[in-house]
């Protein structure tokens, strides 16, 4: 259990928190020793922060929050929380890797005050700012923020928020002798934060590359063009102007369809696929039931996703549009080739164009993956006797015999196929009789034949003798 992040915690939230902890935790014997006494005065340590104000007009909002905290205490002050690999302090915004979102306040009524409260509250020294100069003045020159190019992203572009930049924090260009003088009003700038005031909500940057950290210390400080906006922000403009939700930005993104997508954040932030810290507890298991992984759960969803073309298929089917309902039941298939609603469906079309064998072949196929499946099989036994009537109308009669026994195979109460089998033997039989008649006739007619051929001979030997 982490002492020190619950002794924060216990700090910012105050005794609410503890009344919580010791409720929901009563029976944890790693929160005994660890909670004071009651009675004991929470104080926070110095230079903590405070709650945002917003929430003490939203009391039911903190409430949620310390309950939640409260519920799952043995999960968020685990050790297991720890990174299980290095942790990236920076992600490349590249959205062939990954969906480069616009800053969620984007799509949510966050309050200007609470957004502006939140950016003083976040941002450190060494973050990348990028803004508008608005004055230049004989001491440097101050700059409207437009965005963020690193640390926590957030919505800043209308929250008027200044920055100076002073004359010693400003570069010399080689042509200038004033430094300032290189600069105009209403330049792009990127410079990186020197120094944070939050109480008065001032900032101070610099163009020098040794204010930021050494995992940025490559980025280029200056004048910049439009087309060095940040992506995120980019995204942004345009949600301004489009109106696009959340989730129809996120589909539209390259790097959402990465199929490398989780992996590649996993690594970035630290995370094991094989053991990833999570809130929900039916992840702390070790043994996970096989519908529970990936390929189960893909399963599911094509099933799903099959089963609403199979839907529009049928509907075709019904107002007699024959090739749509095909595409439909073809497409279920692409997605789920398994899937035996679309194999029954396409089957039925296909006996209805005539085309048996491929009937049969998609109820085949349907009554293997499930055995129990009703239509399947009576529409199999149904196309059984229809194609075995075809052949015994092209006299191929041992053919049609072994299409209705399959035929009663799968259901030995099938009528259709036990009469058409009794009518087909009898035939059979009739057939049968005919031709052993018709055999016994030619006999007999040779044996006649070979009788009048000695007789002749007989006389012609006669004759010769007188």
């Amino acid at each position: 259990m982490d002492r020190e992040l619950l002794r924060q915690a216990l700090s910012y939230h105050g005794p609410a928190l503890l009344s919580l902890l010791r409720a929901e935790q009563h029976d944890n014997p790693d929160f005994r020793g660890l909670l004071p006494p009651p009675g004991t005065a929470l104080e926070p340590p110095r230079g903590a922060s405070q709650p945002p104000a917003a929430w003490k007009e939203r009391p039911s909002i903190d409430t949620e929050i310390k309950r939640f905290i409260a519920k799952k205490a043995d999960l968020l002050f685990a050790h297991a929380w720890k990174p299980n690999g290095p942790l990236c302090e920076t992600i490349e915004e590249n959205e062939e890797y990954y969906a480069v979102m616009p800053p969620l306040e984007r799509f949510m009524e966050v309050p200007r005050e609470e957004r502006r409260e939140l950016f003083f509250r976040d941002i450190e020294r060494g973050d990348i700012v990028i803004g508008r100069i608005t004055s230049i003045r004989e001491f440097g020159f101050f700059m409207v923020l437009i965005c963020l190019g690193s640390g926590i992203i957030r919505e800043i572009s209308d929250l008027e928020i200044t920055a100076l930049c002073p004359l010693r924090d400003v570069p010399s260009q080689s042509n200038h002798g004033d430094p300032l003088s290189y600069y105009q009003t209403g330049d792009l700038i990127r410079a990186a934060i020197k120094d944070v005031d939050r109480y008065h909500e001032k900032l101070t940057v610099s163009l020098y590359s040794s204010a930021l950290p050494p995992n940025l210390s490559s980025t280029k400080l200056g004048v910049i063009t439009s087309d060095d906006f940040p992506l995120h922000y980019r995204r942004s403009m345009e949600v301004a102007n489009t109106g696009e939700t959340f989730e129809e930005v996120l589909h539209r993104s390259p790097g959402f369809a990465n199929p490398f997508l989780v992996e590649y954040l996993a690594e970035k932030l630290g995370i094991s696929e094989s053991n990833p810290p999570s809130l929900m507890r039916s992840l702390q298991i070790k043994n996970f039931n096989e519908e529970d992984f990936a390929p189960a759960l893909r399963k599911k969803q094509s099933a799903s996703w099959a089963l609403k073309c199979v839907k529009a298929g049928v509907d075709y089917f019904k107002v007699g549009r024959h090739v749509e309902a095909m595409n439909e039941y073809n497409k279920a298939l692409e997605i789920d080739p398994q899937n035996v609603e679309a194999l029954v469906a396409r089957g039925a079309l296909y006996a209805t164009k005539g085309s048996l064998n491929k009937a049969i072949g998609d109820f085949e196929i349907a009554l293997e993956n499930c055995p129990t499946h009703r239509n399947a099989r009576k529409y199999l036994c149904q196309t059984l006797v229809e194609r075995g009537g075809q052949l015994e109308e092209e006299d191929k009669l041992i053919n049609a015999e072994s299409y209705y026994k399959k035929a009663l195979s799968l259901d030995e109460t099938f009528q259709e196929a036990e009469e058409a089998l009794t009518k087909l033997r009898k035939h059979m039989q009739k057939s049968l009789e005919m031709r052993e008649k018709q055999a016994a006739k030619e006999e007999r007619q040779k044996e006649k034949k070979v009788e009048t051929s000695a007789e002749k001979l007989r006389k012609l030997l006669k004759e010769e003798k007188r």
